[in-house]
């Protein structure tokens, strides 16, 4: 945790979802001060048709990107407003994405709810104190 995903129209080069994945552990690491090794990211290519959403009632459905964000319970809706921003900036410079078609979506979750065998166990608890 926190766990990245985003569900795309594909294909994409592997290097540029490479480059992506990259940039998104970075500025999300460096924006919510956390640990990057705690990041994953997935890059979902749903292929053509797999993804849409009616823009406007009474329009026709267009296809769409959507980033789901799972992560630590209790950030700032200013905060997590900010990393959106960055994110979906990201998806439209690396992977030229539509800014009008990108939507972002958080699932918080506490510290025992995310396992790293690797890092100690649960995550530690985030709090307003420590940022």
């Amino acid at each position: 945790m926190p766990y990245l995903q985003l569900d795309v129209i594909g294909p994409h080069a592997p290097s540029a979802k490479k480059r992506l994945s990259e940039a998104m552990a970075r500025t999300y690491a460096d924006m919510m001060s956390i640990d990057i090794r705690r990041i994953s990211v997935a890059i979902r290519e749903l292929g053509e048709g797999g993804l849409w959403r009616i823009p406007s009632a009474g329009g026709e459905a267009v296809p769409v990107s959507v980033t789901m964000l799972d992560i630590r319970r209790g950030r700032p809706p200013e905060l997590r407003m900010e990393v959106a921003k960055a994110l979906c900036a990201l998806c439209v410079d690396v992977l030229g994405l539509a800014e009008d078609r990108l939507n972002v979506e958080f699932t918080q979750h506490s510290g025992d709810e995310m396992y790293h065998p690797t890092l100690g166990g649960y995550s530690p608890e985030w709090t307003l104190d420590e940022h």
